[in-house]
């Protein structure tokens, strides 16, 4: 994840901007940067790689100023490297971002009409030209933001500097978060309150769709049409040396908030989000000379897995063999050295891959890792490396890791199709069109369905037994709904593919046991209304998560019906998590369980 700090203050602010920056190195970066105002104008400094380039540059070259803005920076559109490093400056504007412009392609077109000359590769420079277009016409500062919030789409947080305001920070949000810190006549905004926690430990955090403004005294916010909103302040309990919860109870609240930013920058390392293509994959596995792939993990890891494998299979016509990795490393699976492996594992260390890893490489196997450490233990013992970029994840039950490792996956499935000829260039433009789009629509999808969710789940948890139900990838995904409920609520739950329903569970029903059918109108629907029908005809309770189309096509009477956007099946899978996920949390809070650590759990498994 990318990191923003910013400070209106008294005296001068670059050393505590990269010092706060330092505070947010936890969230991964690739380059660095900080920009100040002095005497009325801007000036900056940038650097690829860690942050003591940066200081380095700031020791041989002074950066005086009150007012400035900082960014580390994990690179999305464009290469790392100090060209593509923020802030960037157009005519007096200086922006930072986090987050991906979806429509930046056709604002970039649009603006070189107009003469801009882009300096770049990166989406955010787009924001600058807009500013700087609109203040050329007339717009105010106020203005000219709004005007560029009604422009751009996508999952984002902005900060902007006009050189003519030396006083003001502009900044916007949508899906990443920031938050504003309150001074003793100096005002500050992050990423997180992490990073503001030396100065202040007063924070109002900012909601989607609010565009706020701080002076040196005061905090202004409003919507994107300039109406006047109100956020409370709170008391962070943030140290520099912790991650913080933010405004949530619960870490695992605040993973499953984070992943519209945190898929955009792991989206961002495996696709061009300018020319809809996915980038060259590691060349240590050759996914056009492969005659199989096997993929194993535990637990969520497995069930991403699971997903993938559908993927793989249908995308790029490769045969996947998948086990979880207690069973495949015993059960002496006849591997050949023409086929690749794949392990899945968010810590690196799981002992049963790890031991499967090595089964295959003496197998012959070239090995790819699908893991959120790229230091651990199984990154090492790999020849290829596919990092899910997920940042730290405290909550033991993993949320954001999952969908990094589905976007991966996702990813890869498209490479490999298109190494396979299996995908054509028009398929693969349209799916990673999808998977650009995917950031936004999952802000929306949590903006929206969290207060159902958060009502449903009292329903939910009296009871003591739940069924989970699916067809195609949304068959993990009840698996994994399944898990996560059991896992951190203690409530029996059991995810199956509707289609063997009548093979057993279908025993099971009455009113005593809620059903929860994920189905997508895809081509699997009617299928599965089919065994919802069933369900209803014995008495169950149905709670039916959907997108618009299919809430529109079933008729059944359900408990709750969840509807989410339509939306494409290359990223349905990661949309219909952000559900399962919310439902299975808000269901343990109201339990009263320990939700980040539930009971006999551990994050990492390093043991049989």
């Amino acid at each position: 994840m990318c990191g923003i700090v910013g400070i209106v203050g008294r005296e001068p602010v670059a050393a505590r901007l990269v010092d706060a920056l330092r505070r947010l190195e936890y969230r991964g970066y690739d380059s660095a940067g900080v920009a100040t105002i002095h005497e009325g104008k801007l000036d900056r400094r940038r650097a690829e790689g860690k942050l003591f380039n940066l200081e380095s540059k700031l020791a041989g070259e002074l950066l005086p100023g009150t007012i400035g803005i900082a960014h580390t920076r994990w690179a999305t559109h464009g290469v790392p490297n100090e060209e593509n490093a923020h802030p960037h400056f157009v005519e007096g504007v200086a922006v930072v971002h986090n987050g991906i412009i979806e429509n930046f392609s056709e604002l970039k077109d649009e603006l070189i009409v107009d003469g801009a000359v882009f300096t770049s590769q990166t989406d955010t420079e787009v924001v600058a030209h807009l500013l700087a277009k609109y203040t050329r016409e007339g717009l105010g500062h106020r203005e000219a933001m709004l005007a560029m919030l009604n422009r751009v789409s996508g999952a984002y947080a902005l900060v902007v500097m006009f050189q003519d305001d030396p006083g003001t920070i502009l900044s916007a949000r949508f899906g990443p978060p920031l938050a504003i810190g309150h001074g003793k006549g100096e005002m500050f905004l992050g990423s997180d309150a992490i990073a503001l926690s030396p100065f202040t430990n007063e924070i109002t955090y900012l909601v989607d769709g609010d565009c706020a403004i701080i002076t040196h005294d005061r905090l202004e916010v409003m919507d994107y049409q300039g109406r006047p909103v109100t956020r409370k302040s709170q008391i962070s309990q943030a140290t520099a040396f912790m991650v913080d919860k933010g405004n949530h109870r619960h870490f695992m609240e605040k993973e499953i908030y984070e992943q519209p930013e945190i898929i955009s920058h792991a989206l961002g390392h495996y696709v061009d989000f300018a020319s809809h293509t996915v980038k060259a994959t590691d060349k240590a596995i050759d996914f056009s000379k492969l005659s199989g792939l096997a993929i194993s993990a535990c637990g969520t890891a497995y069930l991403a897995g699971l997903v993938g494998k559908y993927w793989f299979e249908r995308y790029a016509r490769l045969p996947v063999e998948i086990d979880v990795a207690s069973e495949f490393r015993y059960r002496e699976l006849p591997l050949s050295p023409t086929q690749a492996a794949l392990f899945i594992s968010q810590s690196g260390e799981t002992a049963d891959t790890l031991a499967s890893l090595r089964y295959s490489k003496d197998e012959g196997l070239k090995i790819g890792a699908i893991v959120n450490v790229r230091e651990s233990t199984i990154a090492r013992e790999s020849d290829a490396i596919f990092p899910i970029l997920a940042g730290p994840e405290i909550g033991v039950a993993s949320t954001k890791a999952f969908t990094c490792q589905l976007a991966v996956l996702a990813s890869l499935s498209i490479a490999a199709g298109r190494a396979r000829g299996t995908v054509s260039e028009a398929d693969e433009k349209a799916m990673v069109k999808h998977l650009a789009e995917m950031p936004r629509i999952m802000s929306r999808v949590l903006n929206e369905i969290q207060p159902q969710i958060e009502a449903l789940s009292r329903d939910l948890s009296r009871f003591k037994d739940v069924l989970y139900l699916g067809r195609g990838t949304s068959y993990p995904l009840a698996m994994e709904g399944a898990l996560k409920l059991k896992e951190i609520s203690y409530i029996h739950a059991e995810g199956y593919a509707a289609g063997e329903l009548k093979h057993g569970p279908i025993a099971l029903i009455d009113e005593n046991m809620p059903v929860i059918v994920i189905a997508p109108h895809d081509r699997f629907f009617e299928k599965t209304v089919s065994n919802m029908q069933e369900v209803a005809a014995r008495g169950g309770k149905i709670i039916f998560i959907t997108d618009e189309k299919g809430a529109a096509a079933s008729k059944l009477e359900t408990l709750a019906t969840i509807t989410l956007p339509n939306v494409d099946e290359i990223i349905a899978p990661m949309i219909f998590s952000l559900p399962i996920q919310l439902l299975a949390y808000h269901t343990a809070a109201i339990l009263g369980a320990d939700v980040d650590q539930p009971r006999n759990l551990a994050k990492s498994v390093t043991v049989e």
